[in-house]
């Protein structure tokens, strides 16, 4: 068997394992509906994570407006399969391809600032969308928001099969696109634009790709959250929803897709366990992205990612037994 093969018949295997699981355990009822909530909503989380890494960690700039895309793509979604009657496969594609097209307008006269200057653009977007869905009340339901049909909302075990499905295939396809030509231009850009462009490298054409990708990443997210929650607010585009993202991103590492679900997962769970807190569960946020500035500043894996290929390869080297024999060397010696 070639390399190759084994690879994808690891990765294969993998991607199907974490979609199935999650799956089985809440149509048997071992995940409850609550339990399946919070892993539906933890996965559009780690979604829109990775929409913001791909422009923060990735291309190299900050955007504070990721949660207005997500917006879009959810009143998208309602647009699309309640005037248009677009089945919901269809108007999923259809909402991202749409937030697509507004980061390309977006992007195109702001992706040429940098640093300060393009988060304030940004933010400024998201609350240009926030006021204009506030106020186009005959198509968007105005302050009061917009509900998705009963009938169409995704029931628990739905949910968690559609939205894990979608994060697996959202994670290949970034990875894949990472390790790409066009994502090592990207990534060259970010590291050194000057370095960049006298390498021949279009610097403003791969800002724009990887900001547009983004873009489409947070358009999905969005639509996945109408389908489960069946309802959509312009709240949603409010700065402070994207500010919640980048700290997703922030705490599992600039750069790191793996670092951004890990968090995103870990963060979402500990909130909804901090409830018997009440309002001051609020302060858990501040609190861990002080610390992490402090003792951990590049995010709990950095720039790194879990390779399952690596694991395997070390499991198959006989990597646990060897860790296995150095803790029994270190306690006899403690013993001693």
């Amino acid at each position: 068997m070639s390399r190759f093969l084994r690879d994808t018949l690891i990765l294969a295997g993998v991607s199907v394992f974490a979609v199935v699981v999650p799956t089985l355990l809440t149509a048997s009822g071992v995940m409850d509906a609550y339990m399946a909530g919070i892993f539906s909503l933890a996965g559009v989380y780690a979604i829109m994570a990775i929409s913001v890494n791909l422009i923060s960690g990735i291309t190299g700039q900050l955007s504070l407006g990721q949660a207005g895309f997500m917006a879009l793509g959810a009143y998208a979604t309602i647009i699309f399969n309640n005037s248009l009657h677009l089945p919901l496969p269809v108007a999923l594609i259809a909402s991202g391809l749409v937030t697509a097209f507004f980061g390309f307008l977006i992007g195109f006269p702001t992706l040429k600032l940098e640093g300060d200057y393009l988060a304030i653009v940004t933010l400024a977007f998201g609350e240009i969308i926030r006021v204009i869905l506030v106020n186009l009340k005959q198509f968007t339901g105005g302050p009061n928001g917009m509900s998705f049909p009963t009938v169409l909302t995704l029931n628990a075990t739905a949910a968690v099969f559609v939205i894990t499905l979608s994060l697996v295939v959202i994670i290949v396809l970034v990875q894949n696109f990472i390790r790409s030509s066009y994502g090592r231009a990207i990534l060259a850009v970010r590291e050194d634009e000057i370095a960049a462009a006298s390498c021949g490298i279009p610097v403003f054409q791969y800002k724009m790709t990887g900001f547009v990708l983004a873009s489409f990443v947070a358009g999905i997210g969005g639509s996945l959250y109408v389908m489960y929650v069946g309802f959509i607010k312009p709240e949603q585009a409010a700065f402070t929803k994207s500010i919640d993202y980048l700290i997703f991103v922030v705490l599992g590492g600039m750069g790191s897709m793996t670092g951004s679900v890990l968090a995103s997962f870990v963060l979402t769970y500990l909130q909804e366990g901090l409830r018997f807190l009440q309002n001051y569960r609020l302060l858990f946020y501040p609190v861990v992205l002080i610390l992490v500035m402090l003792f951990r500043p590049q995010g709990l894996l950095g720039t790194k990612e879990f390779s399952f290929i690596r694991t395997f390869d070390w499991i198959k080297a006989g990597g646990i037994k060897a860790f296995l024999q150095k803790i029994k060397v270190s306690k006899s010696k403690e013993v001693k």
